[in-house]
């Protein structure tokens, strides 16, 4: 029986890798959760610093364990062969993560993985224990050499179960299991270690001949620091990777809340709450398939109110938004419960009636309408008398469904040449009404050609400080007849005539030459140009603005193109590149009308935007709407978090800016500060404009 040198442990040291030893288990295991929670490059840099830190934590519970044995003779380590050993513990935790991260765990992968990871640990402990160098060299009991291996496959086999039965957990339990598991871990990879020690005999005479090399001092220092330090700061970083996730998991849940809100909004008119046009499109559609199921007719009432322009115009937009609310509650209270009332823009409002197949009912449902409408009206104090003009189209007698719409706005713009406050049925004579387009549509192209349009200009202003920091450009025609023509009437026409893409090259060329106007008198004005949905499809945008603003010696940062939800999405790929070769030229962008849309959200994180402006709609309603004030707030609160300012449009009192400061709100635009004027008159203007409000 050969002689061997007595050993002994530090129960203290030995405690302390049973710590470290639990320690990395738990950070393995958290680790090992973040590398099946990520993807792609997040999932790829969790593998490699996990794989080091748990290795790493491996091979420092391993060291501590070998400070723990106690010799009498002094023990050093080589450093070469002890880098060796952390190589192998990091390489077994590179292959335990990967397992991990795999979607499903089948049987032979597990096999494999824990005797990979098995063979692992054990190359990482008994290289670790070759480090010494021992004379002669240390003698193996082959029985619990065996047994230690077996302990360290099996103790994988358990640490990749245990990664996979994790997965399951719910997430309020996930602390409580992964601290449990820890111990159970720990206490397995212990168990490998000191069987494997106990597997070691030192004969005696022995002598370790890298006792100079890395003191057990030295090391035990180093392997104290090391450990607490890299442990503590991959736990550390997990920590606030988890906070930040929740604050991600936060910000998509309020990104989810007000996509809910804006997509419902997208259904209703925001104003009044009646139907719009895109819900009540599905109405006809289901009206027509009954239609053609059981026979009968229906009619298309379109109503738009006369002289509803003088309202805004004397009143106020608040007090034109007013007489549409309660026109609107008129209609649904007064009229037939049967009928669907939507209101389709502007101050039209269209009705869907079921006549049973009488020209009577029709006829008489058209004369309640204008005597609904008629009833005097109180707003604001001021008593309002309107009247309406109504087009009826009756389906199937007039055409196919999709030209209903059209049809009865023909018989309605009848009504009005006729001397309004009255009705009209549609017919096929009534499109000679075109002749009138047509000749705007010369006029106009002679307006663009003749540079007879004009430019207006209204003043954005900082919601805090009042000063002015830009300014919108306004399109407006003062036709030679008939005076000033509404952009509603005229934009709409050079969309359908194909004039709108002169009609904005005239628009941006105008607008960057005004700019560098204000330049030479020494004001700086960004100027803010709306954009149409024809326009940004036009392949030489890009250069046109380019050369324009060359031209003028204007910056390209004092111009902002302002576009809706609804023109960006049309064509959605080939928006987003154009934006995103404009902003690298300095234009930034505006989203228009937001909230009005039927877009995604998901899509606003990849608009190259600097500014959201919230519709006027919302801003109206918000004095006497919770839901107004919330979808406000929502709004402003998604912008800023995607670094954007927001803008409210269609401010026209005190109250309505103190609302939209309290929000946080960046720019007021509106008639609260100043409505549109020409440029000479925003030239004159004072920078701060406090006495609006």
């Amino acid at each position: 029986m050969p002689s061997f040198l007595p050993s002994s442990y530090n129960p203290q040291l030995v405690a302390f890798s049973f710590l470290v030893a639990i320690f990395s288990s738990f950070v393995a295991l958290d680790l090992a959760r973040r590398v099946t929670e990520s993807s792609g490059l997040a999932a790829r840099i969790w593998l490699i610093f996990g794989s080091l830190a748990m290795g790493s934590g491996i091979w420092c519970m391993h060291f501590v364990g070998m400070l723990a044995f106690e010799l009498p003779i002094p023990l050093g380590y080589d450093l070469f062969i002890t880098a060796l050993s952390w190589v192998a513990a990091v390489s077994a935790s590179g292959v335990a993560l990967y397992i991990a991260s795999r979607k499903n765990l089948h049987i032979p992968q597990l096999i494999l993985g824990s005797i990979a990871m098995g063979v692992g640990i054990s190359l990482m402990h008994y290289v670790g224990m070759l480090a010494m160098r021992m004379l002669p060299a240390i003698q193996w009991n082959p029985w619990l050499f065996s047994l230690s291996i077996g302990m360290a496959v099996g103790a994988s086999f358990a640490a990749l179960l245990i990664f996979f039965w994790m997965r399951s957990r719910p997430a309020e339990q996930v602390l409580a299991w992964q601290t449990l598991a820890s111990v159970v871990m720990g206490s397995a990879i212990i168990a490998m270690h000191y069987t494997g020690m106990a597997a070691s005999e030192f004969p005696l005479g022995s002598i370790c001949r890298s006792a100079y090399g890395i003191n057990t001092q030295w090391l035990g220092y180093a392997l104290g620091g090391f450990t607490f330090l890299l442990l503590a700061t991959t736990l550390i970083t997990a920590l606030l990777d988890t906070r930040l996730q929740a604050h991600i998991a936060a910000l998509n849940k309020s990104l989810d809340t007000a996509n809910h809100e804006l997509l419902q909004s997208a259904l209703r008119d925001p104003l009044t709450h009646l139907p719009n046009r895109l819900i009540f499109e599905n109405y006809l559609d289901h009206m027509a398939s009954q239609v053609s199921r059981n026979g009968g007719q229906s009619a298309i009432m379109l109503v738009n109110l006369d002289g509803f322009k003088l309202i805004n115009e004397s009143l106020g937009y608040q007090s034109g938004d007013e007489v549409l609310k309660q026109i609107a509650i008129r209609l649904q209270e007064k009229g037939r419960s049967s009928d669907t009332i939507a209101r389709i823009g502007g101050d039209d409002f269209i009705i869907l009636a079921d006549t049973e197949g009488q020209l009577e009912t029709a006829t008489a449902l058209a004369q309640r309408i204008i005597n609904i409408i008629g009833e005097p009206l109180s707003v604001n104090g001021n008593e309002i008398f309107l009247t309406c003009s109504i087009g009826i189209s009756l389906y199937p007698d007039d055409g196919t469904v999709d030209k209903m719409i059209a049809n009865a706005d023909a018989a309605m713009h009848q009504s009005k040449r006729s001397g309004k406050s009255t009705f009209y049925f549609y017919s096929p004579s009534m499109n000679t009404g075109m002749n009138r387009l047509l000749s705007m549509q010369s006029d106009l192209k002679t307006a663009i050609a003749d540079n007879l349009l004009a430019l207006y200009y209204q003043p954005k202003v900082d919601a805090v400080t009042q000063e002015i920091v830009g300014v919108e450009a306004l399109l407006r025609w003062n036709h030679p007849n008939l005076g000033m023509v509404s952009p509603a009437e005229f934009i709409p026409l050079a969309e359908n005539c194909g004039l709108i893409v002169p009609l904005g090259n005239w628009v941006i060329d105008a607008a960057i030459r005004q700019v560098a106007d204000w330049m030479q008198s020494a004001r700086t004005m960004p100027v803010a140009i709306n954009l149409s949905a024809y326009q940004l499809n036009q392949s030489d945008l890009l250069q046109r603005i380019s050369a324009a603003l060359e031209r003028n010696q204007v910056p390209a940062e004092l111009i902002m193109l302002e576009i809706t939800e609804s023109v960006v999405m049309q064509n959605a790929e080939s928006s987003f590149e154009l934006m995103k070769r404009l902003t690298e030229i300095g234009i930034r962008f505006s989203i228009d009308d937001f909230g009005t849309g039927y877009s995604s959200l998901s899509y606003l994180r990849r608009f190259v935007t600097s500014q959201l402006k919230i519709d006027r709609s919302f801003i109206l309603d918000m004095e006497h709407s919770e839901d107004a004030r919330a979808i406000v707030g929502a709004i402003v609160q998604l912008a800023h978090a995607l670094g954007m300012r927001v803008v409210a449009e269609g401010v026209e009192n005190r109250a309505q800016y103190r609302y939209l400061q309290t929000l946080g709100c960046d720019e007021i635009q509106g008639f609260l500060f100043s409505r549109p004027v020409p440029a000479n008159e925003i030239s004159a203007m004072n920078p701060t404009l406090a006495g609006g409000a």
